[in-house]
């Protein structure tokens, strides 16, 4: 009964750690509508995010998992699989896996045909054209974000705060016949029309070899990524969490204290384990009060694993992924380490700092109640709070040019045809926001130095119509990009009536701006309204400006700068952009106006404590102010919020713009 009630609360402990169930849903409902809008069978390349962010989690120190790959260029597993392509249009690839381990095999292209790229990375071998692994990764190292280094199969590096892996691979539309022992065990989990998804949608094939294999620099891993997607996706929530908390166990307990190079297990190892746990039935009922002994039954078997130095791919058995590190003396000491753990018995999670207060919590309180009721763990507004980040988080289209936009608007379209959760309609709203916005400033650019007078008039009326229909079903910051198109025309006076408008909007009590909001007001305003009133109604979030659009003249260095030190956005507080607008409209048409916007923008940046100036955009906030300060012709006030730029955490890497408007200054 013990076990029980400290189950209980772990799970209570866990949702809050790593997110309800509506949480979670809401996650992977965002990127795949995300996904469903940018990836186009008419696109040189599809992408898809991978890795546990897609799965769900939101733990600290997550990498961004990515899979890119080439839409005209197809793996097959025999010839006769060539019947259902056009060779004019496909490049077709060849499995030859008889010389490799399973799990692995070589890429052969018989008809020596295939995209510059591709082409570049092949190796002869035995006469035949083979694509080589090692090559390949070389070629699409950098080809998403220049500077990447290789990473496995990837190409890694930071952008911005974010550590990312991106990983160029090849598809195949049929499931691999080596992996067809995996739809015959398929009896109880998952569930049949998972099962036939999974099959339907093949599998990738990712740039790394095997360690111990004849060909290593040149074979390729088969990956199973979208489907250990749709598997995880398939899991009821105890069981999601079991997998969370074997994540926290192996991150904060079992390699605690270790070099890198002494983590012999992985993340992967542990889906592994929750995979063949929940397919061979061994626990009858995931639920709240069972999962601690699902988590006891996957380490049992995870130990099991270590000792016999075998671990059997999920979907190809034959595959042991200890068989390269897992063996020797290193096997030895990491099975006595996991036995230690083991005669602990369930106290040992009392050393992983994220769940350890609520197991003590029930010792000390036998007698307290729990209640594992999702609607009773997290309130309204801290659902709000993160799904509005996430949405923001996730608001991104990719490559910026009209015809994309285009296709893009012609791709919701399509989308709101189709079955959608609330999850899937408010991110799509905030995306055709973005679609439009970044659709009228595109406009603007293309005509402003080259179109006649009435194609400058018929451009300007469109792009107006555009920002004012996306600020109906975005945030209520989106109304800045209303003010931004009129002060761009030079229509002064209309931004200036937008900006009086958008001001009452953003001081509203209840207004949710990330983690600052008044949680009564909020409530009473909006509270069991639906995400898309809150949003357009109740919510607002940080400006973007990605570094293809020039959006306003006077900060187009700072865009300059961090598209030269590959930081592609610019982001800024609503309040910030908003004083920075009034006072260049005001100073067309209202001196003393303008003087009272500055005054209001240097409160803000000089005292803020974090609330509606984040810290980490402190850096373009005081660049702001000083650019408007040195417009008025303050130079002094100038140089002091200059050097204050230099001195905050560099988020948008806009030093060099600062350090030539400090030089401008002494000219």
């Amino acid at each position: 009964m013990a076990v029980q009630r400290i189950s209980e609360s772990v799970y209570v402990g866990m949702c809050l750690k790593i997110g309800t169930p509506q949480q979670v849903a809401s996650r992977r409902d965002m990127v795949d509508i995300v996904e469903m809008l940018i990836n186009n069978e008419m696109l040189p390349t599809t992408v898809m995010l991978s890795g546990s962010r897609r799965e769900g989690f939101r733990l600290s120190g997550s990498d961004r998992d990515t899979m890119h790959w080439l839409n005209n260029h197809r793996v097959i597993w025999d010839f006769s699989q060539c019947q259902f392509y056009n060779t004019q249009e496909h490049a077709l690839i060849l499995c030859d896996s008889s010389e490799s381990p399973p799990g692995f095999t070589l890429l052969w292209l018989p008809l020596e045909r295939a995209s510059h790229g591709v082409m570049s990375a092949c190796v002869r071998m035995n006469g035949m054209l083979y694509i080589s692994s090692s090559k390949y990764r070389d070629v699409t190292c950098s080809l998403v974000f220049p500077g990447s280094s290789p990473h496995g199969p990837c190409g890694s590096g930071i952008y911005g705060d974010i550590e990312y892996d991106n990983a160029h691979c090849f598809v195949s539309d049929f499931w691999p016949p080596p992996a067809s022992s995996w739809i015959d065990r398929c009896h109880s989990w998952p569930p049949p029309h998972v099962v036939n998804d999974i099959i339907r949608n093949g599998c990738h094939f990712v740039a790394i070899g095997h360690k111990l294999g004849n060909h290593t620099d040149n074979e390729w891993r088969i990956s199973f990524s979208q489907a250990e997607y749709k598997l995880v996706c398939s899991m009821n929530h105890t069981q999601f969490l079991t997998y969370g908390l074997l994540k926290l166990f192996l991150k904060e307990i079992i390699n605690e204290g270790l070099r890198d190079e002494d983590k012999l297990l992985c993340s992967y190892h542990m889906k592994t384990t929750v995979f063949w746990a929940i397919q061979q039935n061994v626990l009858p009922r995931w639920c709240p009060q069972n999962l601690l002994v699902g988590f006891w039954v996957c380490f049992k078997l995870l130990l099991k694993w270590v000792y016999e130095g075998v671990c059997s791919n999920f979907f190809i058995p034959e595959n042991n992924m200890f068989l390269s590190n897992i063996y020797g003396e290193a096997q030895k000491t990491l099975f006595t380490r996991l036995y230690r753990l083991y005669e602990n018995g369930i106290p040992l999670l009392l050393h992983s700092p994220s769940i350890r207060s609520y197991i003590i919590n029930v010792l000390c309180n036998p007698r307290l109640t729990i209640c594992t009721d999702e609607h009773t763990l997290i309130s309204e507004v801290e659902v709000d709070e993160e799904f509005f980040r996430e949405i923001c988080i996730n608001d991104s289209i990719g490559e910026l040019d009209l015809h994309m936009c285009k296709k893009y608007l012609h791709r919701v379209e399509q989308l709101l045809g189709l079955p959608l959760t609330q999850y899937h309609i408010v991110m799509l709203q905030k995306l055709t926001a973005t679609i439009l916005q970044c659709t009228a400033f595109i406009l603007h650019s293309m005509y402003t130095n080259t179109g006649s007078n009435k194609q400058l008039y018929i451009v300007d009326k469109v792009a107006c119509r555009l920002v004012k229909l996306s600020a109906k079903f975005g945030f209520v910051s989106d109304m800045l990009y209303i003010t931004m198109n009129y002060y761009r025309t030079l229509r002064y006076r209309d931004a200036l009536s937008v900006i009086d408008i958008t001001k009452v909007k953003l001081a509203q009590p209840c207004l949710m701006y990330r983690s600052h909001v008044d949680i009564e007001r909020y409530t009473e305003a909006v509270g069991g309204q639906s995400l898309s009133t809150k949003m357009r109604q109740a919510v607002a979030e940080t400006i973007k400006l990605p570094d293809e659009i020039i959006y306003i003249n006077e900060l187009s260095p700072e865009q300059q700068s961090s598209k030269q030190n590959n930081q592609h956005i610019v982001y800024i507080p609503p309040l910030v952009l908003l004083y920075m607008l009034e006072f260049l409209c005001s100073r067309h048409v209202d001196t003393l106006r303008a003087q009272r916007a500055l005054d209001d923008l240097q409160v803000l940046v000089h005292h803020d404590m974090g609330e509606l100036v984040p810290v980490y955009l402190r850096d373009i906030s005081w660049e702001i102010l000083g650019i408007c300060q040195q417009i008025t012709g303050n130079l002094q006030a100038a140089l002091y919020s200059y050097q204050q730029s230099l001195r905050q955490y560099p988020c948008h890497k806009i030093q060099t713009a600062t350090r030539q408007r400090i030089q401008d200054l002494h000219l």
